[in-house]
């Protein structure tokens, strides 16, 4: 979340910045920076209780010394009165400290400065094109026909033994998005990135500490009995891993990248843009995550969209980078960059990464910090981005690919399928 001194001190800013959001935050505001006035004159309101109390009872260590007993007794009697008074003290603190919280959740991260204005995903920048649309031929297909036609995806089994949004991958189909999650894996090893293997579910805490919580709850599926949270992206564990930690500055930058299935109940959506594997409700996802250094953390963002884009340039899809504008950005994001590749046999194009920095908003709330060259503890900032997101990139793959023979399995692929065509 944003930090309260920034908010007190910069209240027409985080105003002004988040109307970039189409937020009025006007009221909001008002009232994070009124609860944290309440706040911060009952600490002080307890705290110099508190002193006065100490010095009390210092006193009256003194007096039983020197043997003056009546007169320490009249004042143990006034350190009663103070006790009841810091208690009283620390149960407002509490309860205002819990107010100001929730409010300040309900705050997004402020829009960096080259975000453009906009509501909607029509109003997002193209900053980059690449690749050739190739010319398929007149019986081409769609993905979820393609599925059906080589027998590689069951839709209809998914719906059986779950529901809609839960397919079930087989054969050459379960092999490919084998090749893929490893091919992807290999590619952010190769940079850098330590590999890591996560729960795919996590508490309450750690769904806070990343912003799924509380702006996506309804997104997300909830065990009740044991209060956890199925993840919608391996950001969420991954991340957490550094929840609470203080990194030495020196081990900045922090690579991480993992492989999870991810979880999104994707309530509302419904179309003939969610077919097939344009919207699924689990599906696959490799991530890259870093915790950077402030002065940094734009340039480490700038090299994760070059990795993302080395990677569509190897599979060969026709891809295109958007720079979101203020409407259409993640809650937590101060900056993001979304891939979209081209699916030729939809005529659209289908987003298949978000790459973020979310500068210190994430790192506030997981109290992520690292010690600088002075021993003072920062906040540091984290990033994080698809590397990539399987669902569209293999109905990319499966509908611009295909061929009157089959489907051509992408030469950088093939060391990982053991097979060059699906037919």
């Amino acid at each position: 979340m944003l930090q309260i001194a920034f908010i007190r001190e910069n209240q027409e800013k985080v105003i002004t910045a988040l109307a970039k959001r189409n937020m009025d935050a006007k009221v909001l505001v008002e009232e994070v920076v009124q609860l944290d006035e309440s706040r911060r004159h009952t600490q002080l309101e307890m705290d110099n209780t508190l002193a006065e109390s100490n010095k009390l009872s210092k006193d009256i260590g003194d007096l039983m010394k020197n043997g003056e007993k009546a007169k320490a007794e009249i004042l143990k009697l006034k350190t009663v009165s103070l006790k009841e008074k810091s208690k009283e003290a620390s149960d407002r603190l509490d309860v205002l400290t819990n107010e100001l919280t929730q409010k300040m959740y309900l705050l997004p991260n402020l829009p960096a400065d080259i975000v453009p204005f906009g509501k909607t995903p029509e109003e997002n920048l193209n900053v980059f094109e690449s690749g050739e649309v190739p010319v398929l031929h007149g019986e081409a297909l769609p993905h979820w026909e393609l599925v059906k036609k080589y027998d590689i995806i069951d839709f209809e089994l998914g719906v059986k033994i779950t529901g809609a949004g839960f397919p079930v991958y087989k054969g050459k189909g379960a092999k490919l998005q084998r090749a893929l999650i490893t091919y992807f894996l290999d590619k952010n090893t190769d940079a850098g990135y330590l590999e890591y293997q996560v729960p795919h579910l996590v508490n309450e805490a750690s769904a806070y500490g990343t912003g799924q919580l509380p702006d996506k709850e309804g997104q997300m599926y909830h065990d009740a009995t044991d209060d956890l949270y199925l993840i919608p992206t391996a950001e969420v564990p991954v991340t957490n891993i550094f929840r609470d930690v203080i990194i030495a500055e020196n081990d900045l930058p922090v690579l991480c990248t993992g492989y999870t299935p991810c979880f999104r109940r994707e309530a509302g959506s419904y179309g003939a843009h969610v077919r097939g594997l344009n919207r699924l409700h689990q599906f696959d996802k490799v991530e890259i995550v870093r915790v950077e250094h402030p002065d940094n953390s734009y340039k480490a963002l700038d090299g994760m969209v070059e990795h993302v884009k080395n990677i569509l340039d190897e599979l060969k899809l026709p891809y295109r980078v958007l720079r979101l504008c203020g409407g259409d950005m993640g809650f937590a994001s101060a900056l993001t960059y979304d891939f979209e590749v081209f699916s030729t046999a939809q005529d659209r194009w289908l987003e298949i990464s978000s790459v973020s920095n979310f500068e210190t908003f994430q790192a506030n709330r997981l109290k992520l910090r690292f010690r600088d060259k002075d021993g003072k503890n920062q906040l540091a900032h984290t990033l994080n981005g698809s590397s990539l997101a399987l669902p569209r990139v293999l109905a990319g793959i499966l509908e611009n690919y295909q061929t009157p023979d089959g489907i051509v399995v992408p030469e950088v692929l093939r060391k990982y399928t053991g097979f060059d065509i699906i037919n």
